[in-house]
This record gives C-alpha cells, structure tokens and sequence, in this order.
C-alpha cells in the first residue's frame, strides 16, 4: 500500500505515521536514556570502573549515529517500514542476548552494539518519514513524535527499576527486548508516500507542495544515491559549523542522565526516590518539546537564535545541578535540565533543515548523524574518566555544562556567518537588475 498522494498531506494518514513514530521514539530512545538504571547494577556485578562501565552506553550512542547513513540507504531500497522492522528485531536481539551477560565484552557487542544498531534502523526512518509527510506543520510534528521518548522514559524510570528489584538485571533486559518487539506493529503503520522511499523509484529527497521536482518521472532513477548521500555537504562551512555543534551537544546530552543516579545515590537518597528523579526528567522534557514546538511553529523567533538561547539554558542549568545536596533541590535543577533539553531536541533537526534545505536534508540528516556521533562515542567515557579522577560524579555534570557552553558559540558564528551571506546575496542581485536594461538598448541599435 501506498499514499495516494504524492505530495506532503500535511495531516490525514501523517497523523497516523506521526503516533507510529511517537512509540518508536519511546521503544528506543527512551530505554537508552533510562539506561542508568543498570549502571551501577552492570558496575557492581563485574566489578568495573565507571569508565569501563560507562563503555556500553558509549558504544549504543557511537553505533547509533554511525548507522543513520545506513539506515537511510536501505529506505531508498527497501522503504522506511521494511528498515524500521528490521530495526525492531536487532533492538530485542541486543536485549535478548544481554540477558546472558558472559562479560564486559559481550555487554558491548549486544545491549552496546546490536541495540545501537536497532535504535539507529528504527530512529532515522521513522524521522525522516515524518519529515516526508508534513511541510507547514514539520515543526510540530517533528517535535509530538520526539516526544514519544519522554512520555515513555516517564513511565520506564519505575517500571525498569521495579523490574531489576523483581527478576534482576539480567532478567530486566529480557523483559525489555520483548517490549521492543512492538517497533516492529509500528513499522508496519509507516505506509510510504508515493513519492518518498519507494523500491526502484522516486527517492527520499523532500520536496515541497506542488514543486515540479515531485513529479519528476519514475525512469530518472541514476540521481538517487546522489541526492540521498550529497558527501560534498562537508564542504560547506554552514554545515560544518553545525555538526561541529552536533559533536559538543552530543558529548554532553548523554552524560547528565548516565550520571543522574549515581550522584543520587552518592547523596544517599532511596532508590525509588531516585526513579522518580528520572520521571520528573521525562515529565519536564515532554512539555518542553511540546511548548517548544509550538512556539517554533508560530515563526515568531528565528529557529537557530531559539536553539542557541536553549542550549544556553541546559548549560546553567548543569551547572547548577551540582550544587543539590538533598532530593528536593536535585528533583528541582533536574526539572530545569529536562525541560530546556526537550526545548532543544524539538527544533535541532528543524534548524539542520533551515541551514542546508529540504532538498538537502535527507542527506544532511546521515551526514550530521555520522559527524555527531564522535560525540556521543567520547562523551560518556570522557565524563567516566573526569569522574574518577576527580572521585565526585558531580565532576560529570560541570564537564557536560562546559562542553554546551562551547557548541553555543558555534551556532552564533553559523548565524553571523548566514546573515553575512544574506546580505551578500542582496548586494550582488542589485547590480544585476541594474544592468539589464542595457543590453536589451544594445540589441535595440544593432536592430
């Protein structure tokens, strides 16, 4: 089956593909972002340093971004549901094999490397397919389908805690993988625009309402790999500045809910206070996607000054966080951190759209995932290490605040360096609109 228009419906069936891609959002993102849960478990059960332990979210991070590429080459092939089912299966494989748990090796190659690559194969169809099926409202549905991961995680914070007081961890991963199956009935919901990711024709590059390029014939077929994976986007500054952004978010996005429980438990607050810190986290983020959104949607404030205000606001909130000594004041700058970060994750890849264009952006959005996931893949070890040293996990926190600081800078120099090519391009269409009235007087005399 497939939509019978080729064109972005703007709402319709898109609704439908939008909760399909809220759930996968949930399935995937969410479990990794709970993942702390089994941190110390993991820790204590091997007798391992943080910074080893700390290796098997470095290696889902890494191996989820290295994958985006991937996964967007076999939905030009096979379309986004056949990957997005495909990412349902590695994801319970790399629970389900996790649950034997040999060694800190095997830990990497399944829950670290087989999850990354489920998540990846699940993540990336289902964002890209959003995209595809909304133009004036992207925005918004972009951010309720992103949402999917906090409304998740704020149920899965007590509920995998429950789980691994009940059947252990081992038997917790068990359980989980079976849950992610559900990836798969999602998958199955994403029907393929007509004009998007279909087997042997058009491809995935988004076009908008009524462009030409949308009905462009099925027999023009050479473009695809091209126009899927445009690597020359390296050497545009705008998107270098950008991704550049992407690796220093990336390093610290994943630190502050890795570390969120063991500095709770290192106050001595209960352990099922300590859930809860990350329900309110999901609560918290789950709005702010939502307002966020919104707000974006209204095209009041330009998308990347919003995105560099936010990233400005999960910094100080960071370096706050630290300075809680009790549950109250910790429950209370963990809710600023999560509400400020889903401001963040709700507009970051509108903005990608903004800086290289829609008819980029499919290539962009493997491109920036590839770069980015540098980040994600030192981040956690890096913070692991500052922790040791320094032997607070407090340290964790201020090292993720400082490296947000830096990625902020970077998206003022992309904005001065747009507003800078703005102007030039006004500058140089002046001259020529002046000039074109002399050469129609010159064909005029000759005639």
């Amino acid at each position: 089956m497939q939509a019978k228009d080729s064109n972005p419906p703007d709402g319709g069936y898109g609704w439908v593909v939008v909760v399909s891609a809220f759930v996968v959002m949930g399935l995937t993102v969410a479990v990794l972002k709970t993942f702390g849960l089994f941190f110390v478990e993991i820790q204590q059960h091997f007798d391992e340093l943080a910074s080893t332990t700390s290796w098997i979210t470095s290696v889902t991070i890494a191996v989820f971004h290295l994958g985006a590429p991937v996964a967007s080459s076999l939905c030009v092939q096979y379309t986004h549901r056949t990957v997005v089912i495909t990412g349902g299966l590695l994801a319970f494989s790399g629970m389900a094999l996790g649950f034997f748990g040999f060694n800190m090796v095997w830990m990497y190659a399944t829950t670290g490397f087989l999850q990354g690559l489920g998540i990846s194969f699940s993540w990336t169809p289902a964002i890209s397919i959003v995209s595809h099926y909304f133009s004036k409202k992207r925005a918004l549905a972009n951010a309720i389908a992103s949402a999917g991961e906090c409304a998740f995680a704020f149920t899965f914070g007590p509920f995998f805690q429950w789980l691994i007081s009940q059947y252990g961890w081992k038997g917790a991963l068990l359980v989980i993988g079976g849950i992610q199956l559900n990836i798969c009935v999602c998958g199955t919901l994403m029907r393929p625009l007509a004009s998007s990711c279909l087997k042997a024709s058009n491809c995935e590059t988004e076009t908008p309402p009524g462009n030409s390029a949308s009905r462009r014939p099925k027999e023009d077929k050479s473009p695809i790999t091209h126009k899927t994976f445009n690597w020359m986007l390296v050497r545009q500054p705008q998107f270098v500045l950008y991704s550049i952004f992407g690796i220093l978010a990336a390093m610290s996005f994943f630190v502050p809910p890795l570390f969120l429980v063991p500095l709770s438990y290192s106050l001595g607050i209960d352990e099922s206070w300590t859930a809860s810190l990350l329900s309110i986290l999901a609560m918290v983020d789950f709005g702010g996607r939502l307002l966020c959104g919104w707000y974006a949607n209204l095209h009041v404030t330009k998308t990347i000054h919003l995105l560099a205000m936010t990233i400005t606001l999960i910094s100080t909130s960071l370096m706050l966080l630290p300075l809680a000594n009790n549950y109250l004041s910790l429950a209370i700058f963990t809710g600023f951190y999560g509400f400020f970060f889903g401001t963040t994750v709700a507009i970051h890849i509108t903005v990608l759209a903004d800086v290289v264009g829609m008819p980029e952006f499919d290539s962009a959005l493997g491109l920036f995932m590839l770069i980015r996931s540098t980040g994600g893949f030192v981040g956690p070890p890096l913070a692991g290490l500052i922790v040791d040293m320094a032997g607070d996990y407090r340290a964790g926190f201020y090292m993720a605040g400082a490296t947000l600081v830096l990625s902020a800078g970077f998206l003022v120099i992309l904005d001065r360096l747009q507003q800078r090519k703005k102007r030039g391009s006004k500058i140089r269409t002046k001259p020529e609109k002046s000039t074109l009235p002399y050469p129609s007087l010159h064909l005029l005399k000759n005639q």
